[in-house]
């Protein structure tokens, strides 16, 4: 009697197609990429600078000694730019904080943040002129509603003469946002309301 050397064969679950599942869930996932793309804004909110106006103040301070040329100088650039702020998002965005970067003829940059709330009568003191251009002031920690926005004047101060910031390459403001980052719009010469010392050359990146 003869004994059969053949692997005895056992019934074998039929194994599920994958390949179809695979290819409906990475279709899923595309079309779910491709519509928050669609319907999901580049940016968190639209900003611009409507004008702009530039004050110098040049100071001189008599020092101590009797010597001749110790009187020191100091110079002092405000900008007031007055920004709207736009929130294009289906929720709240929260102001945090401003700067502004100047970027000098030379290609030195100087960043300075604005005037705090707190300290603007304290400025106005020291500085009266001041006052007439300050309306009302974009305040951090203001709240912007979905689909509405903001205006206000953003207070900057710059240790430079004008004509440093006449000469400019470029000034760019910075609108921190809570929970969305930095958004950036540049104060261009055209928003200016103030008579520059200088005039930029054709081709300029700041117009």
């Amino acid at each position: 009697m003869s004994l059969s050397t053949s692997t005895p064969a056992f019934p074998q679950p039929a194994r599920s197609n994958l390949l179809v599942p695979v290819i409906v869930a990475f279709f899923v996932l595309g079309m779910v990429i491709v519509l928050v793309l669609r319907f999901t804004p580049q940016t968190t909110a639209d900003l611009s600078t409507s004008h702009t106006i530039v004050y110098p103040i040049h100071t001189e301070i008599k020092g101590e000694s009797i010597a001749v040329g110790s009187t020191e100088t100091q110079d002092d650039l405000y900008v007031f730019t007055n920004v709207h702020v736009s929130n294009r998002i289906r929720y709240p965005i929260f102001l945090k904080d401003f700067t502004a970067t100047i970027t000098t003829e030379d290609g030195e940059q100087i960043t300075t943040s604005a005037v705090e709330k707190d300290d603007l009568p304290n400025l106005f003191t020291s500085y009266p002129a001041l006052k007439p251009f300050a309306s009302t002031p974009l305040l951090r920690e203001t709240v912007i509603d979905p689909g509405q926005s903001a205006d206000g004047t953003v207070i900057l101060h710059f240790p430079i003469t004008q004509s440093v910031w006449d000469h400019r390459r470029t000034a760019v403001l910075d609108v921190d946002l809570y929970h969305e980052g930095d958004q950036y719009v540049p104060i261009l010469r055209s928003s200016e309301i103030t008579k520059p010392t200088y005039t930029p050359p054709p081709g300029s990146i700041d117009k």
